[in-house]
């Protein structure tokens, strides 16, 4: 169901549609099930306790698993939790915080410097990616950015895991060397943003050196791209991102972008301004969560929701339960 990936967030700022505020149904779930929250480690906090916070997302499975784990977990700090999960669209879900109409969501670092806050260049290091952004979007739009997440939902170009072995593959700098000396080999699939923006294949192109024959790069739907990059044969290399949960259920292997060149995703919780001034310990609440969502973790949440068809609901509150946040 991933419908919104890093490159449509960047793109979702050039248009501007009606809000979506509805509280949309997860279109992942199978039921849309309550479930139910223990005591766990996350405490009461009189000051959630009874209040009501509408926790929203985009609407691609990773941002809705998000969100169902910050509603399970101001939940268990006694808040009456308000479902507007699946809004289509980034600018959607930021316009609806701005106005009130939600009181968070997880945003990516990148989305924020470059979509919203109009930078062209991303900052390399990912703490002062963060620390730039959170500034930045508080001077300019009152919003609060809690502890970002050590994962990182950017872009990668991928190889089947035994083609990688086969031919040394580790860096996107090895794939420019084979791009090289193997150029019948070297075939890639896009989907149709990533192969004409800067930030995409034109911008690692030109700063891996990597000369790719038009006839040699299939552009299709990006979801296609998993399957077509593991059956090798429209393609050898296919665009994928990082924390996507197909990524191991197909056996691909993201190269490293050893020179930095992709923009920096780590997901935080967002809070507008009033949200921030009421319930000033509503980000903390999440804090430890954030610490303990890496690739690893939101690859296998993302797999168990997209590849094996599990609920959101049921996913996040069993991760939830295993890290001991709730009971």
């Amino acid at each position: 169901m991933r419908t919104r990936t890093p490159l449509t967030r960047l793109a979702a700022g050039t248009a501007v549609v009606a809000l979506a505020l509805t509280g949309c149904s997860v279109t992942t779930e199978a039921g849309g099930e309550d479930v139910s929250v223990g005591k766990g480690s996350i405490q009461k906090d009189e000051a959630l306790a009874g209040q009501s916070i509408a926790i929203g997302s985009k609407e691609f499975t990773e941002n809705i698993v998000l969100g169902h784990i910050a509603m399970l977990a101001l939940k268990a700090a006694g808040a009456n939790v308000v479902d507007k999960t699946n809004i289509k669209g980034s600018v959607n879900v930021r316009k609806a915080m701005l106005a009130g109409e939600v009181n968070a969501y997880w945003e990516y670092t990148g989305t924020g410097w470059i979509t919203y806050l109009g930078h062209t260049d991303p900052i390399a290091d990912s703490q002062r990616q963060y620390e730039a952004v959170a500034k930045e979007d508080k001077e300019k739009n009152g919003v609060v950015w809690g502890a970002i997440a050590p994962a990182n939902n950017t872009y990668a170009l991928a190889v089947r895991e035994d083609k990688a072995k086969e031919w040394n593959l580790k860096t996107l700098s090895d794939l420019a060397a084979f791009v090289k000396k193997n150029p019948d080999q070297a075939t890639f699939c896009f989907e149709t943003e990533f192969s004409s923006r800067n930030d995409g294949w034109n911008g690692v192109a030109k700063t891996y050196g990597m000369n790719v024959p038009a006839a040699n790069r299939k552009v299709m739907d990006v979801g296609v791209v998993y399957n077509e990059t593991k059956k090798g044969e429209s393609c050898n290399f296919g665009e994928v991102y990082v924390t996507d949960g197909r990524i191991s259920n197909l056996k691909l292997v993201p190269l490293e972008d050893d020179k930095h060149f992709f923009p920096i995703y780590n997901p935080a919780l967002t809070l507008n301004k009033d949200t921030a001034a009421k319930y000033p310990s509503l980000a903390s609440v999440l804090d430890p969560i954030a610490a303990k969502l890496d690739n690893d973790t939101l690859r296998k949440l993302n797999e168990r929701v997209d590849v094996k068809g599990e609920s959101v609901a049921q996913v996040t509150a069993d991760w939830m339960k295993q890290e001991g946040f709730i009971g």
